[in-house]
């Protein structure tokens, strides 16, 4: 049907567009074999993982522009399409869909409005109808770019659409702060970083006045002592290395009005 599009519209310059097999990108399984359908949840994940690796792969090269067209196929595979445009897509880049005149839109028999009377039938009514006298107009859909959500190793390796989704609502959503006392680290955008008892300690005093919505500790200085600041600094240090944890120096410290920061930092 293209060869017929580019001899019916001969002042289309179709010509000069290459579309042969090679263009044709084929879904694969894990295992490399061709998927047939998106039936299973396998097949979704596979069909997911391939749309985003494709658009992910053409928007890598700044020399072209991405053209992405959620018309026909699965509405799975156009819903992916254009997310992955969404993570992907650069100021260049477009998302359309096309919209044809009723009753030519549920006419398998019907590809494009031929310069020519050519009849063929339609489903929903089972009449004969002319596919010379059908309107087709593409419309642009807007769409917000993500790409600079996304982690470099992402944008420019491959990943799957979970991954991709996962990265981009980790960097828009909320900041988010673990403290595993337990384990004597802390989780910080996702990554787990271990600690030592006194800066997990410290780290612990700021997270739960926050966490209680008190106002910050003043810095320790010449006007504020530092019993407030000792008291519950020590607790967490407690709290961590155990009740047993050796901070008699710090206790003699704060009685002879010397500061307990330079016991542990």
């Amino acid at each position: 049907w293209f060869g017929r599009l580019v001899r019916d519209y001969p002042d289309a310059a179709f010509e000069a567009l290459r579309f042969g097999p090679e263009d044709i990108e084929i879904i694969q399984s894990s295992d490399g074999a061709p998927i047939d359908d998106i039936l299973t949840e396998t097949d979704n994940r596979a069909s997911a993982d391939a749309i985003t690796e494709t658009v992910r792969r053409f928007t890598d090269d700044t020399e072209c522009a991405l053209h992405v067209s959620i018309a026909g196929g699965r509405k799975t595979m156009g819903f992916y399409a254009g997310y992955a445009l969404s993570l992907y897509g650069r100021a260049q880049d477009r998302l359309s869909h096309v919209l044809i005149s009723s009753p030519f839109e549920s006419s398998w028999d019907f590809f494009y409005p031929t310069p020519y009377p050519r009849t063929i039938e339609s489903r929903q009514t089972n009449r004969p109808i002319d596919a010379k006298d059908a309107e087709v107009s593409l419309a642009d859909i807007p769409f917000v770019r993500l790409r600079h959500g996304l982690p470099r190793d992402l944008r420019e390796g491959r990943a799957s659409f979970s991954a991709a989704v996962g990265k981009v609502q980790e960097n828009l959503g909320p900041p988010e702060l673990v403290i595993d006392l337990k384990r004597r680290r802390i989780r910080a955008a996702g990554k787990l970083i271990s600690l030592t008892p006194a800066d997990l300690a410290l780290l612990a005093v700021f997270a739960k006045r926050a966490q209680t919505n008190e106002p910050a500790l003043p810095a320790p200085n010449k006007h504020v002592k530092e019993s407030e600041w000792a008291s519950r600094f020590l607790a967490e240090y407690r709290a961590i290395r155990g009740e047993m944890a050796d901070t008699d120096a710090t206790d003699e410290a704060l009685k002879k009005g010397q500061s307990f920061i330079g016991q542990f930092f």
